[in-house]
């Protein structure tokens, strides 16, 4: 049964610290393996590389293979030293590193890796086996030397877990990465650390282990202190050279600015006294609005009514010009019982006021004639009369242009009253009507052809 703590699985309860080897509790195998008893130091040797047994177990294989036999005899003595110099050979094995741990001397440093053995095929992390005690007693005092730096993230902590004894690749991988999660539980519950400070890599191969790694920066020596002191010196010394020489060239930029401000000055003081002095010139009327030339014109308020409108104006000169305008439209619907018809021609002669040429004043004279049927009674006749007219130019771009014009004047209409019967018109009388008033009423787009 495990626990998720810290991001990590790891035992339950007092499981969390197994105090006990995959020979027992004891720390000493139960039985010795036979094979070993049986092949001498063959057997012997392939343990002491694997280290899968502890020293008395060894003792006990040396012994029961190479005790002496009764009957003693002084020929012997050869066999007694040899068996007595492999007996220190084997407990110099054994005394020696484990595993490629450092000997135990509390002056050295702690080391900056560290390795942690599993029994194959398991994933508990047996602590008082095969060193694992020692090596996490080191870990945990070098955690506890470097744990600011660890939690800052100056000085990460490399786990990386190793599995070989699975069948398969993804075995192995899911089996290392329970390992390296038993090696960091530790680490966390007892060293205080948390999943941050951590970087862990799981692989299937090289063994049954797990190694943590920290990346300690090295302490620089007196010396390198002082060849860093004076770099650094030298670095300021060259970066306050180079922003004098940077502050003394822009002074001699704004001087070199100024001298040529004050002379701009002085030449535009020269220019205004001469033009001052000099008569004084026409000044530029503004941008032209109808300059001398041909213009096409549509009225767009005669267009709305169906009533197509176009006309013509020639600019004579630069304040008068010459136009004329027409119109005709014939409509009918509703079996010809209704009808709207006109033609009509409009000449005018214009002058134009202003600077730019946009207002003007003008004379119109109009003649036509008409058929209006919107009821019963329909009128049909001749238009005559003629105004004065006023209006504005607004400017769209080079060519065009727009004319609000209007129109007051005297309008005449001389008609007749018609029905119609069968398709026959009926005369009913003539009428004759005189208007003075509103006579024109324009929204005119101009076009400059030349």
């Amino acid at each position: 049964m495990f626990k998720t703590r810290g991001g990590l699985t790891h035992p339950t309860g007092a499981r969390r610290r197994v105090e006990r080897t995959p020979f027992g509790n004891s720390g000493r195998p139960l039985t010795a393996p036979n094979s070993c008893l049986n092949n001498n130091f063959s057997c012997l040797n392939d343990k002491i590389d694997n280290r899968d047994f502890p020293v008395p177990v060894f003792l006990l294989i040396l012994f029961s293979n190479h005790a002496p036999k009764p009957g003693f005899h002084p020929n012997k003595i050869s066999n007694t030293m040899n068996r007595l110099l492999t007996l220190l050979f084997a407990l110099g094995l054994l005394a020696g590193p484990t595993f490629g741990q450092t000997a135990d001397n509390p002056s050295d440093p702690a080391p900056a890796e560290y390795t942690f053995r599993f029994v194959a095929g398991d994933d508990m992390f047996y602590i008082p086996w095969n060193g694992n005690g020692e090596e996490l007693d080191r870990l945990l005092a070098c955690i506890a030397q470097n744990k600011a730096a660890i939690t800052e993230g100056s000085v990460p902590v490399l786990v990386d877990g190793y599995c070989t004894s699975q069948p398969s690749e993804a075995e192995n991988l899911a089996l290392a990465k329970t390992r390296s999660n038993r090696v960091k539980t530790e680490m966390i519950l007892r060293g205080g650390l948390t999943e941050e400070c951590f970087t862990t890599k799981n692989h299937a191969d090289k063994g049954n282990f797990v190694t943590v790694r920290l990346v300690i920066p090295a302490t620089p020596s007196e010396a390198e202190l002082a060849a860093r002191r004076a770099a650094e010196k030298a670095e300021a010394e060259r970066l306050e050279a180079a922003k004098r020489a940077e502050e003394e060239r822009l002074a001699a930029e704004r001087a070199a600015a100024e001298e040529r401000r004050r002379a701009e000055e002085e030449a535009r003081r020269a220019a205004e006294e001469a033009a001052a002095a000099a008569p004084a010139a026409e000044e530029p009327e503004e941008s032209e609005c109808c300059a001398m030339g041909l213009d096409l014109r549509a009225n767009l308020l005669r267009w709305a009514t169906l009533t197509p409108d176009l006309g013509l104006e020639w600019h004579i000169s630069d304040r008068w010009s010459l136009g004329v305008g027409g119109s005709w439209t014939s409509w009918s619907w509703n079996n010809k019982q209704r009808r709207y018809a006109l033609w009509e021609v409009a000449p005018e002669v214009r002058y134009y006021m202003g600077k730019a040429r946009r207002g003007y004043l003008g004379l119109m004279f109009k003649t036509g004639a008409f058929n209006y049927k919107f009821s019963e009674t329909g009128r049909q006749g001749d238009l005559l009369g003629g105004g004065l007219t006023g209006g504005y130019i607004l400017p769209l771009g080079k060519r065009l242009s727009l004319d609000f014009s209007l129109g007051l004047g005297y309008l005449n209409a001389d008609y007749e009253k018609y029905t119609v019967i069968d398709g026959v018109r009926v005369r009913h009388g003539s009428e004759t009507r005189d208007w003075w008033g509103p006579v024109h009423a324009g929204i005119t787009l101009k076009w400059n052809l030349f």
